[in-house]
């Protein structure tokens, strides 16, 4: 196994409620990781932590090689590593393409307003380059709060996307969407994937057995399983505490 990121006995505690305990576990490059659970099983934590949002209280976490406990949260885009969020957050007013830019401006590590803005000609181009990977090109002049759900949803991938990261973590990336919109966020992660790591937090188990290479479950802040969709399926833990005894995986 080739891993990208490693965790080694990480947790996370806020006062006395340990919300993270003693996780460890590799992600390999260009594969797609879920992380399931029930109900406070600590994957928002766990995704909060990996992504930078939130430090570990313990433990270690490596990116190719390179420990990022103590890093700024910026520093995790600059270091290869992007994240969507649960809760759309987007610039409703402004366009698609703007939306985007606005992103492609925030990574540069300097700024200067009194530049001309011609001199900034790869923003736009970077800009452009993501909204075609997410299909969103023909939208490009749509103001971000008059697009559709899954089309919301394709444009903070896009706006994670202007980073090139190499590690990119998709919080219910198919929240709210419907059969077909959902259809369509599965192609798109896969079509992504082909060229880079992939973590994503997932209600739909029957999406999450289709698409992903590797499976881990949490319950009540730890790490009970950690294997491919077939063996977490048959595993008697995870039917019990999460999936039950439901063999449609509804």
């Amino acid at each position: 196994m080739t891993a990208i990121m490693s965790v080694k006995d990480v947790g996370r505690s806020f006062g006395g409620f340990v919300a993270l305990a003693g996780i460890t576990a590799e992600f390999e490059r260009n594969k797609v990781t879920a992380v399931i659970g029930p109900n406070g099983a600590g994957k928002s934590t766990f995704f909060n932590v990996l992504s930078g949002v939130l430090a570990p209280s313990t433990g270690s976490i490596r990116f190719k090689g390179q420990e990022l406990k103590g890093q700024k949260q910026h520093r995790f885009a600059h270091l290869g590593i992007a994240r969507s969020y649960q809760i759309t957050n987007l610039f409703p007013h402004l366009s698609v393409a703007e939306n985007v830019r606005v992103a492609a401006q925030a990574l540069r590590t300097r700024y200067d307003i009194l530049r001309h803005r011609e001199s900034y000609a790869e923003l736009p181009e970077k800009a452009e380059a993501a909204l075609a990977q997410v299909g969103l090109s023909h939208r490009r002049g749509r103001r971000a709060r008059d697009l559709a759900h899954g089309e919301q949803r394709a444009l903070e991938i896009a706006i994670a996307l202007v980073a090139d990261p190499e590690l990119l973590l998709l919080d219910e990336p198919t929240a709210g969407m419907g059969p077909e919109e959902t259809k369509e966020m599965v192609a798109l992660i896969e079509r992504l994937a082909a060229a880079r790591t992939i973590l994503l937090v997932e209600h739909k188990m029957k999406m999450i057995l289709g698409l992903s290479d590797r499976i881990l479950v949490l319950h009540h802040g730890r790490l009970i399983a950690d294997g491919t969709p077939a063996a977490v399926q048959s595993d008697p833990e995870v039917r019990r505490v999460y999936l039950g005894q439901n063999d449609g995986y509804a």
